[in-house]
């Protein structure tokens, strides 16, 4: 392949001095064999018209185009292999006029493009005493993040970061420039969001309507750091385990618990491609604030008042007080504030290969069916043993109950699924490359006996996008990721009317297209 004469950005063949360093992405290190991750022409577009002509040469030369922002999707779907494209928009739309903040009455809004990273979109919020909900990983972009949904902190409370979203500007497969809304589209605005990610087009641009801090006086917000200990573990999953069964659980209180391995490693220095990028380029890679840390548990606890008359429980928050490492207290400060601690400021929980998986339930049963005493034993198993050469990475949050933004949100026009869920469960190995099959191993048994039939945490397999795991035909597990075969075949038609040549097809991780 060539490079597209007239394109202005900088463009990478393989046999460029320093096209390894721009293939890199969060996936590399796991899935460079099984996923091909080795695009045969990388663009980093200047603006919309090196987009419109990579658009063009690829449908003249049967290329297919894979599209980046932060590069953070656990799979690597953001990438494709030699015979196709992967336009690297993470640095293309960064100008003042690509983030802006402006009101209309009493309501606020942002225009923003899909270059920005969580870090600075969070940031640039709260200049503007606004916030929205969004992810905590400081470096994952909002291209994928908000075609993906969105999960963070605020999921009880406010929903997802793509139920904001009033607008969005793409470029079609003939490079035409549009504005796509819920009204003026409702189908595409449907497979947008939600609906798998980068195969519709190029999302340049998209508005959201964000909130105030001056209408939720008196939040509040509770940080506690805990040494790793077995048993403030289960008393905390267990207090999280019955916020989440509890379906009449008030909106105002959003509760995350994360568990990690200590990030150093006791036995030597863990190496590997994504510790070389770290230290070779972090240009690339990005910039930890803080590279090191204990095993340890983390806990984020928030209520937010809707109205004068609401008032927080602060039970809610003494039921989480333990002896601690650190902690905040009970904080009184504005959201926007707040949902800067959310912030995980490490660019990767762990230099090393991973298996990951991110389940979501239904279930209302967690303490009845023993899902703390299991989840701690799994838990357990990997972050204990001294030199096992395996590391945790967990996140346990609530999402549900019929107060959830997250559930009464379902009906928005948005295909973002299982919104009846009521917690997701992150809970991801990383491993020294020897490792690998009891890493696999290990999650193989999590499969086993947490999903399923007769499973501890959720009698059905769901899946969310940004945190795909096992086939990577999307096709062939679309009951993972879609609720059902009418909501998938809406997908499916949206596609082919998006995308009917295939240009935006780069992988098998892709929403097939209908007939």
């Amino acid at each position: 392949m060539a490079t597209i004469a007239g394109v202005t950005g900088k463009q990478f063949l393989p046999t460029t001095k320093n096209y390894d360093l721009w293939q890199w992405q969060y996936a590399t290190s796991t899935h460079e064999v099984d996923h091909d991750m080795n695009p045969g022409l990388i663009i980093q577009p200047h603006g919309k018209d090196d987009i419109k002509k990579a658009i063009a040469f690829a449908k003249a030369h049967k290329k297919a185009i894979a599209i980046r922002t932060g590069g953070h999707q656990y799979s690597g779907a953001s990438s494709t292999g030699r015979n196709n494209i992967q336009l690297d928009l993470r640095s293309t739309f960064t100008s003042p006029d690509d983030l802006v903040y402006f009101e209309k009455g009493n309501r606020s809004f942002v225009r923003t493009s899909v270059s920005h990273s969580l870090g600075d979109f969070n940031a640039f919020l709260g200049k503007h005493y606004a916030f929205v909900p969004h992810g905590q990983c400081t470096r994952v972009h909002l291209g994928g993040h908000v075609q993906t949904g969105g999960y963070g902190q605020l999921g009880r409370s406010f929903g997802l970061l793509g139920d904001h979203v009033l607008s969005l500007e793409i470029i079609d497969h003939d490079g035409r420039e549009k504005e796509i809304t819920r009204s003026s589209d409702p189908d595409l605005f449907f497979a947008w969001l939600g609906g798998s990610p980068g195969n519709l087009g190029v999302l340049t641009h998209f508005s959201i309507e964000v909130h105030r801090d001056a209408d939720h006086h008196g939040s509040l917000g509770m940080r506690a750091v805990h040494l790793y200990d077995t048993a403030k573990l289960r008393k905390l999953l267990g207090h999280l385990a019955e916020m989440s069964d509890d379906e009449n659980f008030p909106r105002n209180y959003d509760l995350c618990i994360s568990v990690l391995s200590a990030s150093f490693d006791i036995l030597g220095l863990m190496g590997g491609l994504d510790d070389q990028m770290k230290e070779e380029h972090p240009e690339i890679f990005g910039h930890d604030d803080n590279p090191l840390w204990p095993r340890m548990i983390v806990v984020y606890a928030q209520y937010v008042p809707f109205g004068p008359d609401d008032k927080p429980d602060m039970e809610f928050f003494e039921q989480l007080r333990t002896d601690s490492w650190f902690q905040s207290g009970v904080e009184e400060k504005p959201m926007s504030e707040l949902t800067a601690q959310w912030i995980f400021r490490n660019t990767r929980e762990f230099d090393l290969p991973y298996v990951k998986r991110t389940y979501l339930t239904k279930s209302t049963t967690l303490v009845k069916d023993g899902w703390v005493d299991w989840v701690v034993r799994r838990m357990d198993e990997i972050v204990e043993p001294v030199g096992n050469g395996q590391w945790l990475s967990a996140q346990l949050q609530c999402f549900g109950g019929k107060n959830s933004m997250f559930t009464r949100n379902a009906a928005n026009g948005t295909s973002y699924s299982w919104r009846d869920s009521t917690m997701c469960m992150t809970i991801d190995n990383f491993h020294k490359p020897e490792k690998k099959e009891d890493a696999q191993a290990w999650e193989a048994t999590n499969d086993k006996e947490g999903i399923g039939a007769h499973g501890i945490f959720s009698k059905q397999d769901r899946r969310v996008l940004w945190g795909s795991y096992g086939s990577f035909d999307l096709d062939s597990v679309w009951n993972a990721y879609y609720e059902d075969r009418p909501k998938y075949e809406r997908l499916m038609r949206a596609r082919k009317r998006a995308d009917p040549d295939g240009t935006f097809t780069p992988n098998t991780f892709s929403v097939k297209r209908a007939a």
